[in-house]
């Protein structure tokens, strides 16, 4: 009897998410036949363009659009307030500014099965927000310009495409704005050729409750001979924003770093990195403190 009445139990439990999902399937096949998607460059054509027009970017990936639909991602609590403001930046469309986003409406050919299902499930759910606040008159960056390793199918191109990325900030005073434990280019090469590195860090988990401090912080350091480097999760999609209208150019690279760590380790799939947090990996937030002279002389700030 209690067998019995498990099974009925877990079924009536499964009921309201069928019924979830069979009602965003219908939205999202009207969309689908209704408006066209967002128009996208390719990965390579967006590295170009912020190398030739030295612009700024802001990336959005499937925990942003979750964010303007207001919904809360595992490191970082939503609000009306955040919403906005990821509205605004997706469809912020100016000389010098380059929104980027995802150009996964469709199969992709070029990234894993496994990664064209996890797009195919989000769009699902969340495609009308995608075309609700993108706009049909911006040609938009690729967002995957620091995501072209571990999940692309054909890794030949990787060695070539890092080499790309890091022209954008060849010779440049870099400030890099991350998390705590984000670590850019500690351990690794990639920032190797800017001309200097300062570092503001902040918290891991819900860094926009700091916002107006990061942001302060940030413009109390920038002049036109700096450029940011931003990896501090969803808060960099508006500071990147926020620093273009002040003046500076700032480049939104989220998780280029612990792509290039895969790369130099050879990894195939996501893994932890030694003294980096990384979300998306089995073990990879439990992080290390460091005492690298170097890293912790680059330090200017600590929100």
């Amino acid at each position: 009897m209690k067998s019995f009445l498990l099974k009925i139990y877990n079924r009536l439990y499964y009921v309201p998410k069928h019924i979830s999902y069979f009602f965003f399937s219908i939205i999202n096949f009207i969309v689908q036949k209704t408006k066209k998607p967002p128009k996208v460059m390719s990965i390579d054509e967006t590295m170009d363009y912020i190398i030739n027009n030295r612009v700024s970017i802001a990336r959005f990936g499937d925990g942003e659009i979750k964010l303007a639909a207001n919904k809360d991602i595992s490191f970082q609590k939503s609000s009306p307030e955040l919403a906005s403001r990821m509205q605004e930046v997706l469809g912020a469309d100016g000389k010098g500014f380059l929104p980027c986003i995802p150009s996964f409406f469709d199969y992709d050919s070029e990234i894993t099965e496994e990664v064209n299902e996890h797009w195919k499930t989000h769009m699902n759910r969340y495609r009308y927000v995608w075309y609700k606040y993108t706009k049909p008159d911006i040609l938009y960056g690729n967002s995957f310009i620091s995501r072209f390793y571990v999940e692309i199918n054909d890794k030949s191109s990787a060695a070539k495409r890092f080499e790309k990325l890091r022209q954008i900030w060849d010779g440049r005073n870099i400030v890099i704005v991350e998390g705590e434990q984000s670590r850019l280019g500690i351990g690794n090469d990639l920032f190797d050729n800017a001309k200097s590195i300062k570092r503001i860090l902040c918290p891991v988990r819900n860094a926009y409750e700091k916002y107006n401090e990061i942001f302060e912080a940030s413009k109390k350091h920038g002049n036109r001979d700096v450029m940011f480097i931003l990896a501090v999760g969803p808060t960099a999609t508006v500071l990147a924003y926020d620093l273009f209208k002040c003046g500076f150019q700032a480049i939104d690279i989220g998780h280029a770093d612990i792509e290039y760590e895969w790369f130099l380790a050879g990894a195939t799939t996501k893994q932890p990195v030694k003294n980096k947090f990384v979300n998306e990996a089995g073990e990879g937030n439990r992080v290390a403190d460091i005492t690298d002279q170097k890293y912790l002389s680059e330090i200017i700030e600590h929100i």
